[in-house]
This record gives structure tokens, C-alpha cells and sequence, in this order.
């Protein structure tokens, strides 16, 4: 009987005999559903209820072949991918000549095929991808080689699932089984170019979040700690353990760790498939052999492992199993490294004994390019060498590849998908959870994540606090003990428009957070890590504490040195006011970076808007003599709520007095009159309006004030509950900018 051996390398945990699994009668397969059932049922009895793991540490055996040792070795995993074609429409240059030639525009890194129809005078179409078939198989390392603008990148997103549905034709399936994109985000795992990582978390916390995020909660911390352990010294990142990542201003982790450590965090839940873009670019040729033996041991563990490489040295050459050439789109050579030599001979430029078998191939590859007819013969010759392969060798066939359903069941109590083992629907789309945890789970992992880090940077709040504080100090210094005369409630105006103006321009560092984190956010939820909607969750709730604290700080700092009304509780409205606006402005900044990819473009953007919401906030212009055309600006201003908010909390007392007698005169050209004169133009005053107008006379309270600014619409606590509002809105307004913004697919 013929057997497959599968060194459980990477997940010490879970093994069962795969014919321990039922079977249906009349020899057909169970449902996918009910093999992962069981499998679940199975793994709970092994587990427990997070006791010590048991010790499988021992080579497992899988039975996956027939009875006869004439029939070839089955195949548990074949990705293949037959006539994948991918074009995008390009903008014309435009040129007096080009205009009036007849030829078509060339198009460079990629082969222009028969015109596409929906061409135009504006645009063309460039094929990227033309006609590209192969396959991947379980245990084996396929590397896509090419010079660049190949299609490499390109043809590891079209496998990935990253290109958007209707632009790639062609079909991608798994053991003969087209491969829905669920159960792909599931399977597999997606490592890109660039190391996107939290630079002050060391390799084993960036790790052991990655094992919180994508294992399931079933799985004991101590269970999720030992896969992180064997995870490191698969990576042969032992020494490094304790070491942060690291950027530019932290000096962490060697570039090759940073690159195993990218790797490390999307196969942490052990998937089937692994895609990667270029995991040695930027590498020195050792640290370059090491990652690719890392990743040869993960294809030995049960996966596939499909990475573009853009020139790999003699002895990373000898670590593929599989080599795919691309040139301009279209494929030149497909088969093993050994094939190489016949394949170049037969096409009459033998590879010579000395030389790099992969820097022979690309160099011709390149020297045709820059011929005449360029590379048509080498795509024409990989043709027919292909058929001709096909016909002699038929060794793989459908029949010998088991069915998905019950290879990903085999797979599964091996130890692989750790992630999948509690959902009993018996739907084959539903195999494996969409997602490992609850979304509470992952608000609170997301949140220690981002706290530990935030941690680790005092300084970046130690800045922001000293700006408020800045801000705070020179505000109450400038405005110091205000008085009730007229001069005074118009210091009073101007202090709290500035200060509920200030409150939002300093929420504008908050722009850089998310901005910085889009890509690690992108990368992590295109594979289900995490739900977007907890990101945004636990994003408000890390927030919190910091804006908590600045508000108490500027209030603190400005309420009873400037000399504000209102006593105690006076106090605690406006702290509560002032967090609402770092509340909404820190909601709002978040919503902007979410839109707007840029920081320097975020940057021009907030400015500009808070510089509108202080215009019509009603401090320059009063709300009755706002034009009826921009009135909406008015209740959509987020600066008129705080600012109407202050301005009742400080002129609500109806007996409180802001302007007696002789003090009318002020801010009048009759101020410099002397003050007898004064008192004399208020006998007439008081003769001509048949009341009595002493110097102690009050004319103006807090609610006069209130009505000749048009403050009169909102309560104060209506105010403060629209400003928290605002914040919720575009706390939602984010989201949904997540989901709109971050599929991360080609079109």
C-alpha cells in the first residue's frame, strides 16, 4: 500500500489517522461538512479543555492511495490554473506623429494582443497576463522568474484571488475543483513584497498576535504559545525573539528576520497555500537562502508555496522544485530546474556547464525581448515542448488527485488550518470559520496590540500633550481673569471660539495613525485576521483614555485662570464639552485618513475644512446673517456646537450683569467723553424713554448676550450630545470607508 508520510513540522498538535474518518457506503466520500465535524469532534477529545498538549511529535502516516503499488503516488494538493488572461486599459500618449501613424501604440513590459474590443481613441488596452497555464503541488516550492514587468507580481495576485472579479479569465482550482473566495481566504496565506510590521513589538509579541488573531479561541493560550515556540524555530528566529522589529529611529531586527518574521505571521495558522511577491527582494544571498529554506520546509510540511523571484542564486536554485519563465505576459519555460538544460538545448542555445542555469535563461530571455521578433519563437517552442511532455509523460491525472472536500480533511488532522475546526455546517462552502474568533475577541487583542505599542512611543503623546498644554498655558495667560465689562464678553467670545477651534486642529496628528497602520490593516483582514468593524471598534476605544486625559489637562489649565462662569459644575460641563470636540475632531481626522491615502494631502484637506467649520461656526458671522445658501454649512460646522455649547455654560446665569449704566458708552466713540458727560447723555436717556438709568443700572445680561450672537436654538447639553454624535457618525463613516477603500484587488 502505497503512503504518504507528513512530518508534522509546524503544528505539533492534532494528529488522527485519516482512516479513522466514516465513510459513506457504496465506497463514496462523506460531505465536507461532516468530515469537519468530525475532525472538530475528534480535536476537542485530543484537546480538552486546554490542558497540555498532547505529544504527537512522531512522524504521522496518512493512507491516501489505492491498494495497487502500480498506481502513481496520489496527489493530496494540486493548484492548477489553465489560460489566465488579465489586460487593463491604459491612457494614450498623445503626440502630433503618433497621431497621424498607423501603427498601434507598443506597449512595453507586455504583450499587445489582438485589439480588445472597448479600445478608444483615449485608450488602450495592455495585456499583462496572456494565456498562462501550470500547476503547484503539495510539498513543492514553485518559483515565477522574470525580469521586470513580466507579469510575476501579477500572476502570484491573479492565484491570490487579488484581482477584481470579470478582469481575470482563465480558471484557478484546486484538486479539479474551481476555488470559491471564501474558502480561499480561508486556505491560504499571502505575504507581500513589503515587510509591513508594528516596529516597537518584538518578533515573539508580533507573533503571538498573529496566533491570537488567526487561531481559534478554543485553543488554549498555552496551545497558541507553543505553536508561536515551534513557529520561531521554524523560522530559525531563536536569537532574535526578544528583539523589537524596529524602523528607522529604532534600530531592531536584521532585513532577512524582518522578511521571515512577514512570513512567520501569515502562516502562523499553518494554510494550505502559500502565496509570496518577491520574498528575497532587498536580501543578501544568504539571508535570501535562509528565508527560501524556511519556505521549503513549510511546502515539506503539507503546502504549497508559490513566490515570485526575481533572480535566485545557484543555491537557491537548488531549494525549487518548480520554475515557471514569464516574458512580456506570456510563459517561456515551465517544468523542474533539471529540465532547464534539455529544454534550452532542444531550442538550440544549450546552457553552457559553467553558468547559472536561471541567470543563463533570463539573460537569453532578455537578449530576445530585444530582438526583432522577440519573444515569440521561446513562447511558440514551450508550446510544443509542453505538448510533447504531456503525451509522453501522463503520470498526473485527475484520477490519482484526491477530492478537495477530503483532502482538506486529511490536511486538517494533520494539524494544518488550525483555525478550522469548529464550524459544523455541512455546507462545503462553509468548511472553515470565515473568521477564527468572536468579534469581542478581537476587539481586545486589537486593542493590547495597539496600546503595547502606543506604550513603547511615549513620546509621540508626550508631544500631543505638550502642544495642549502649550496651547492651554498661552491661552490663559493671554486671556487672564476676564472681567464682566464689554470689553470683557468680547475677550470672553474670542477665547472660546479660539479654544473649541484649537481642540480640533491638535486631533490632526491623529492622521498618521491610521495612515501608517493601512497597509499592516489591509494585509491583515484580506485574509480574514480580523473583522473590519473590530478595527474600528477597539480604534475608538485605544482613543479614548488620551483624549480623556488631554481635555482634563486644557481644561484644567484654562477654565479658572481665565476666569470662566459656572463654579463647579460650570467646570465639569466644559471638560465634558471640550472631550466631545477631541471626541469628533479625532472621530473626524480618523474618517479623513480612511478617504485620503496621503498624509501631506490629509494634512491640506483638514486644515482647510476646520478652517471652514471655524468660519461658520457663528463667531465671525451670527447665524442670523448667514446667507440662506450657506446656512447648511452652518448646522454642519462642527465648531458651532462646542462654541454655543461654552457660550450658554457661560452666559446662562440670568443675574449676572455684563453691562451698568455708563459702560454702554464703551466700545463707542463717546468712550473718551468724561465721565460726567456720561452721566448727564443718561439723564437724557432716561427723560426720552421714560425709565430711570442710574450708573449702577443693568442693561445687558448673559441672555441679552446669548440672543445678539444667535445663540438660542440648542441647549447646552443638546449641543454637547450633537458633538459626541458627530464622532459616532464618522466613527461609522470610517467603516464604511474600509470597506469601500481597502478590497485591495486589481480592477
Amino acid at each position: 500500500m502505497s503512503r504518504v508520510a507528513a512530518e508534522n513540522q509546524i503544528s505539533p498538535f492534532f494528529t488522527m489517522e485519516l482512516d479513522d474518518f466514516p465513510r459513506a457506503s457504496h465506497g463514496a466520500s462523506p460531505s465536507l461538512g461532516k468530515l469537519l465535524k468530525h475532525v472538530g469532534d475528534v480535536r476537542k477529545e485530543a484537546t480538552g479543555d486546554g490542558g497540555e498538549t498532547p505529544l504527537h511529535h512522531h512522524h504521522q502516516v496518512l493512507d491516501v492511495s489505492d491498494e495497487s503499488l502500480d498506481e502513481p503516488r496520489t496527489l493530496p494538493f494540486v493548484l492548477s490554473f489553465t489560460n489566465l488572461t488579465y489586460s487593463v486599459k491604459i491612457r494614450r500618449k498623445f503626440s502630433l506623429s503618433g497621431m497621424f501613424s498607423s501603427d498601434r501604440n507598443r506597449l512595453g513590459a507586455a504583450t499587445q494582443a489582438e485589439p480588445v474590443g472597448g479600445e478608444s481613441l483615449f485608450t488602450s488596452t495592455k495585456t499583462l497576463l496572456n494565456d498562462i497555464s501550470g500547476e503547484a503541488r503539495e510539498g513543492e516550492v514553485l518559483a515565477v522568474l522574470g525580469a521586470s514587468g513580466s507579469g510575476k507580481s501579477t500572476l502570484i495576485d491573479a492565484l491570490a484571488n487579488r484581482i477584481a472579479k470579470g478582469s481575470l479569465k482563465g480558471k484557478v482550482s484546486l484538486n479539479g475543483e474551481v476555488l470559491e473566495s471564501r474558502l480561499l481566504k480561508v486556505i491560504s496565506a499571502y505575504v507581500m513584497q513589503d515587510d509591513l510590521l508594528f516596529p516597537m513589538l518584538t518578533v515573539e509579541e508580533t507573533l503571538m498576535f498573529a496566533a491570537e488573531f488567526r487561531l481559534p479561541r478554543a485553543l488554549s493560550k498555552s496551545k497558541k504559545k507553543m505553536r508561536v515556540q515551534a513557529l520561531i524555530d521554524q523560522l530559525g528566529l531563536r536569537n532574535a525573539a526578544n528583539t523589537i522589529i524596529g524602523d528607522e529611529g529604532h534600530r531592531g531586527v536584521s532585513g532577512g528576520e524582518r522578511r521571515r518574521v512577514s512570513i512567520g505571521i501569515d502562516i502562523v495558522h499553518d494554510p494550505i497555500i502559500l502565496f509570496l511577491d518577491e520574498p528575497t527582494s532587498g536580501l543578501d544571498s544568504t539571508s535570501a537562502f535562509m528565508v527560501v529554506k524556511v519556505l521549503q520546509r513549510i511546502a515539506q510540511s503539507g503546502s504549497i508555496v508559490i513566490m515570485s523571484v526575481h533572480q535566485p542564486s545557484y543555491r537557491i536554485l537548488g531549494l525549487l522544485d518548480r520554475l515557471l519563465f514569464l516574458s512580456r505576459g506570456q510563459t517561456v519555460f515551465s517544468g523542474s530546474p533539471a529540465q532547464l538544460p534539455p529544454y534550452f538545448a532542444e531550442f538550440g542555445r544549450p546552457i553552457p556547464d559553467s553558468e547559472n542555469k536561471t541567470e543563463f535563461a533570463l539573460d537569453l530571455i532578455r537578449e530576445l525581448e530585444g530582438s526583432p521578433g522577440g519573444t515569440k519563437s521561446l513562447v511558440e517552442f514551450n508550446k510544443s515542448w509542453q505538448a510533447m511532455k504531456h503525451t509522453t509523460n501522463r503520470t498526473t491525472d485527475t484520477r490519482h488527485v484526491v477530492p478537495l472536500q477530503e483532502a482538506i480533511s486529511a490536511s486538517i488532522s494533520r494539524g494544518k488550518l488550525v483555525s478550522g475546526a469548529t464550524n459544523n455546517d455541512a455546507s462545503p462552502n462553509s468548511m472553515v470559520p470565515t473568521f477564527a474568533n468572536p468579534i469581542l475577541v478581537e476587539i481586545a487583542v486589537l486593542a493590547k496590540r495597539s496600546m503595547k505599542n502606543a506604550r513603547r512611543m511615549p513620546e509621540l503623546f508626550g508631544i500631543r500633550l505638550g502642544a495642549v498644554m502649550v496651547t492651554g498655558f498661552i491661552l490663559a495667560t493671554m486671556f487672564w481673569n476676564l472681567d464682566n465689562t464689554p470689553k470683557g464678553v468680547q475677550e470672553r467670545l474670542g477665547f472660546i471660539a479660539f479654544a473649541m477651534s484649537t481642540t480640533f486642529y491638535t486631533c490632526a496628528d491623529a492622521l498618521p495613525v491610521f495612515l501608517q497602520e493601512r497597509y499592516i490593516f489591509m494585509r491583515e483582514t484580506a485574509y480574514n485576521a480580523y473583522r473590519r468593524s473590530s478595527y474600528v471598534l477597539s480604534h475608538s476605544l485605544v482613543a479614548l483614555p488620551s483624549l480623556i486625559f488631554l481635555s482634563a489637562a486644557f481644561s484644567a489649565t484654562t477654565f479658572w485662570a481665565v476666569g470662566l462662569d459656572g463654579g463647579l459644575s460650570g467646570f465639569l460641563f466644559y471638560f465634558l464639552i471640550i472631550f466631545a470636540s477631541f471626541w469628533a475632531g479625532s472621530s473626524f481626522v480618523t474618517f479623513l485618513s480612511g478617504v485620503v491615502p496621503h498624509v501631506m494631502l490629509g494634512y491640506t484637506i483638514v486644515v482647510a475644512i476646520l478652517a471652514y467649520f471655524l468660519l461658520f461656526s457663528g463667531f465671525f458671522i451670527n447665524r442670523d446673517r448667514i446667507p440662506d445658501y450657506w446656512i447648511w454649512f452652518h448646522y454642519m460646522s462642527l465648531v458651532k456646537y462646542p462654541y454655543e455649547g461654552v457660550m450658554q455654560n457661560e452666559f446662562q446665569d440670568p443675574t449676572k450683569c455684563f453691562v451698568r449704566g455708563v459702560q454702554i458708552f464703551d466700545n463707542t466713540p463717546l468712550a473718551a467723553v468724561p465721565a460726567a458727560l456720561k452721566l448727564k447723555l443718561l439723564d437724557s436717556m432716561s427723560e426720552t424713554l421714560g425709565m430711570k438709568i442710574t450708573r449702577s443700572t443693568c442693561l445687558t445680561t448673559g441672555s441679552d448676550i446669548l440672543k445678539q450672537q444667535g445663540v438660542t436654538d440648542l441647549s447646552k447639553w443638546s449641543c454637547l450630545w450633537i458633538t459626541v454624535a458627530w464622532g459616532f457618525l464618522f466613527r461609522i463613516l470610517f467603516y464604511f470607508s474600509l470597506l469601500v477603500g481597502s478590497k485591495n484587488k486589481r480592477r
